[in-house]
């Protein structure tokens, strides 16, 4: 195996870049290979479950990601661990990989349970969120080959090698940006599931109408949107105030509490108030709620628990963002570990497009030239801001006809004023596409 063969086998398999870490002394089985000091690894490896481990000992508290990994052999052979997983240690913070010898029928297991310093570890993502890796000793072809390479970027302990489809994709989505720009007023739409386009005429069709521009069909998943970007649309009365404007991050729904014992249409009667502009046979749950204050309709509190503010590190394995009544019931909460599997790998590159909007005669949408990229996060970065009250829960949620056949509609946002996006990544710029 040399590293054309191997990076052609990763391209056809639809990867976009390989990643790469001299493996020192101590990353082998026994001591699992580390991946970081950071959580910044989970912003491109596909995660399939986070389950927490508490120990009662903040030093030992940790998270175990299951991930889709196989090796791959000298003659190109895929074989998958099954047992492959992360473990992330919130206390430093940092992430090391195991499990990746164990129930694989040909793992490279003469490489990667001795103590040899210079093997080399290559793996990529494939289109389907699989992670294909390879090991290399220090003296074989593709090390000697790595030696005389000059590396594209640096993420992270990894050196990355840009594969064709991750060329330039920075440029292609600004020039599709400015394409779409110089397009002026556009009607309103949005795409089917097979790509096909249907007419929108919702309040949020601003975020449909631009996906439908770029191509990205209804995306239910943790994934980007658009080549490894994710992009977000967010309205503005004219293009010269971006900076003041609410923008929906998520929307997760609870993973616990009563909204999922008793479900929402419980959470809904219980803690709901009437429709504020009268209309009948109706009850709501909206406004904002920050951390730390009870909101004046709902008399919910929410609170983050297993976050320590003064070092911005989880300290609880277990932690989460919850809503308390009045009596201290958990009335619906998002557990750190599912709301870490989704942040990490889709916001880790971020486009954020403001847009003019017009509903008379038609419903129609214009998208401004200066636009907002954000690259790097960390969940950690998400919970700092939740503890400040910069991001907030800031639901939509509605039961209608509760007194014959109730109709529920459920929407929970974690909302953010454009000014505070900085907060969230590492590394933040204002784009002007035309200039």
């Amino acid at each position: 195996m040399n590293l054309t063969n191997l990076k052609s086998l990763f391209v056809s398999k639809g990867c976009k870049k390989v990643y790469t870490k001299i493996l020192s002394p101590n990353d082998n089985s026994k001591n699992q290979v580390y991946f970081g000091g950071s959580f910044e690894i989970l912003n491109i490896l596909p995660l399939q479950e986070i389950v927490t481990e508490e120990a009662g000992d903040w030093k030992k508290e940790r998270f175990k990601a299951k991930i889709n990994f196989s090796w791959v052999n000298d003659q190109g052979s895929i074989f998958p661990a099954p047992k492959a997983q992360l473990i992330l240690y919130p206390k430093y913070p940092e992430v090391r990989f195991s499990g990746f010898l164990a129930g694989c029928q040909n793992a490279p297991s003469e490489l990667m349970t001795q103590r040899l310093e210079g093997r080399l570890l290559l793996f990529s993502v494939d289109r389907t969120g699989e992670i294909l890796g390879y090991v290399a000793a220090p003296d074989s072809e593709i090390a000697i080959e790595f030696d005389q390479l000059q590396v594209d970027s640096v993420h992270g302990v990894f050196s990355t090698i840009d594969l064709p489809m991750a060329k330039n994709n920075r440029a292609v989505l600004l020039d599709e940006l400015k394409r779409i720009h110089q397009l002026g007023w556009i009607s309103s739409k949005r795409l089917n599931n097979q790509g096909g386009i249907m007419d929108c005429q919702a309040p949020n069709c601003g975020g449909y109408t631009l996906e439908a521009e770029l191509g990205i069909t209804p995306n239910g998943y943790s994934e980007p949107d658009f080549m490894g970007w994710e992009v977000k649309q967010f309205g503005v009365s004219n293009f010269n105030s971006i900076k003041s404007k609410v923008i929906t991050l998520m929307t997760p729904e609870p993973t616990d509490g009563l909204y999922k014992t008793e479900g929402s249409e419980y959470f809904v009667r219980t803690y709901g108030y009437k429709d504020k502009k009268g209309r009948p046979d109706r009850l709501n749950f909206g406004g904002i709620h920050r951390i730390g204050e009870k909101h004046h309709l709902t008399n919910l509190t929410m609170k983050l628990i297993g976050f320590d503010t003064d070092s911005g590190k989880i300290r609880n394995s277990n932690g989460r963002i919850v809503l308390l009544d009045e009596s201290d019931n958990e009335t619906a909460s998002w557990s750190f570990a599912s709301l870490l599997k989704h942040w990490n790998r889709k916001h880790n590159q971020a486009c954020y497009v403001p847009s003019l909007s017009e509903i008379n005669p038609e419903r129609k949408y214009r998208y401004g030239s200066e636009i907002i990229l954000g690259t790097g996060t960390d969940f950690q970065l998400f919970l700092l801001q939740m503890a400040n009250g910069n991001i907030y829960y800031d639901p939509g949620i509605k039961l209608e006809n509760i007194s014959t056949k109730p109709k529920i509609k459920k929407r929970s946002q974690f909302r953010i004023k454009s000014g505070f996006l900085p907060n969230l990544y590492k590394n933040n710029e204002i784009v002007d596409i035309i200039g």
